[in-house]
């Protein structure tokens, strides 16, 4: 209920009339069965730009942290994703990351639409980088079609490590669904899995212009001491 609430109450319409969203190839999403969204991430707003113009509930995951944040900014973080359907994920990987996998291949196999950022983290310089294998298991597993999403000027509007955004039109580019039902009971053969997750990292590469990195974007980032 919350989640509807926010997005066409308390925050989606005031979002839409602040950042005019300029959509292309929205009609690239079905209207029913389960659909996978993945979408290269430059900034934390991907995740409220993207449910804000599809009409049906898009469920995403995100960092675990965002649900452990102290003091005012933490809870009401934690309530903005609780109340939008975002599943927490420890990115240390293991039984963690797969549990939040799991919870989406429920979303999935209930008909429903999934989004996932297949680089698992935000680029740290708004390149294309390599993607975890994670969206292919997902698409493999549940028959759903993937449709490439690419976020356009996001890291323009909220800069990592931004907090206020700045005042622009937001702009988004849907690509066509991509289809793996001829990989069908393949779920689990790594080299099926990389061929799949690199089929989808070159359309969003195709889609958003971006130059791509064949490296994972979290060597990058540095590493907590």
């Amino acid at each position: 209920m919350l989640y509807w609430l926010l997005k066409y109450v308390l925050l989606g319409p005031l979002l839409k009339l602040i950042f005019r969203p300029q959509v292309e190839g929205l009609h690239h999403v079905p209207a029913t069965g389960p659909v996978i969204l993945a979408s290269n991430h430059l900034s934390f707003s991907d995740s409220i730009f993207t449910p804000l113009i599809i009409s049906r509930r898009v469920t995403f995951v995100a960092k675990a942290e965002y649900f452990t944040g102290k003091g005012i900014k933490g809870w009401l973080t934690k309530m903005f994703f609780v109340g939008t359907g975002t599943i927490p994920v420890d990115r240390s990987g293991g039984q963690a990351a797969r549990a939040a996998l799991d919870t989406q291949l429920r979303v999935l196999r209930a008909g429903g639409v999934a989004g996932i950022y297949p680089e698992g983290t935000r680029s740290p310089d708004g390149r294309l980088y390599r993607g975890k294998t994670g969206v292919a298991r997902l698409a493999l597993e549940s028959g759903a079609v993937v449709v490439p999403v690419a976020m356009l000027n996001a890291d323009e509007i909220q800069p990592p490590g931004t907090l206020i955004p700045r005042i622009d039109r937001v702009r988004i580019r849907f690509g066509a669904p991509l289809d793996f039902s001829r990989y069908a009971g393949l779920a689990g053969d790594r080299f099926v899995e990389r061929a799949v997750t690199d089929e989808i990292m070159y359309e969003l590469m195709e889609l958003s212009g971006r130059e791509y990195v064949d490296i994972y974007a979290q060597k990058l980032k540095p590493v907590p001491a």
